[in-house]
């Protein structure tokens, strides 16, 4: 195995100033997320890494795909009885990052937590392909199956259930958003002097600032 500890990358791909930045993080992240969208080299541009907490305060990490973001913050959908759903129903916060190494950027974001309208649940379950309707409905998730096959045996039912007409989201199915406070924009730099500026909410005025590596 290579030493993780002698491996070595220098970043120099760009740089970020505060006087520069877009007034808004919305802006900035916009931004960035064309750019991610555009390189060929980013395989998932909308793979953001979420964190939680469980009502003991032990944390929990696992990637999602947003699917929605604008000023009211960015949204993913999930199985509201999986483990980052009983988390959030627990403690509805969440720290989250999306990182795109080909551009030696990543975005990290804090703030509350709520489920989304259900009507913008419905709108984006009928916008899902076909299979990607029916896995919702057939898993368990975060419960422990015997095997594969079981959950392809309830697929296969959920499939006959539905056939021939459209498939309804279910109703432990749905968006969260998370409404950041934080939000911290990182561009590598040569040396590990990397590029950190922060849009942090301050008695309802976002405050621009720099931080240190």
């Amino acid at each position: 195995m290579n030493d993780p500890a002698a491996m070595r990358r220098s970043y120099l791909r760009g740089q970020l100033d505060e006087n520069a930045v877009s007034r808004t993080w919305l802006d900035q992240l916009s931004g960035w997320y064309a750019d991610a969208t555009a390189d060929p080299a980013v395989i998932e541009a909308t793979a953001m890494q979420v964190a939680t907490v469980d009502a003991a305060g032990r944390p929990s990490v696992r990637t999602v795909l947003v699917k929605a973001m604008d000023e009211r913050g960015v949204v993913f959908y999930t199985n509201y009885g999986s483990a980052k759903g009983r988390d959030l129903a627990a403690k509805p916060y969440a720290a989250a990052v999306l990182v795109w190494p080909p551009l030696e950027r990543q975005v990290r974001l804090s703030g509350a937590v709520s489920r989304v309208d259900r009507a913008d649940t419905e709108a984006y379950f009928a916008s899902r392909p076909r299979g990607s309707q029916l896995g919702a409905w057939a898993s368990p998730q975060s419960t422990v199956v015997a095997s594969r096959g079981v959950l392809e045996d309830a697929a296969r039912v959920i499939e006959e259930r539905f056939a021939g007409r459209d498939i309804p989201a279910p109703p432990n199915w749905g968006g969260y958003r998370l409404v950041p406070d934080v939000v911290e924009f990182w561009q590598g730099r040569a040396d590990r002097l990397h590029d950190r500026i922060r849009y942090r909410l301050d008695d309802d005025t976002w405050v621009i600032e720099r931080l240190a590596p």
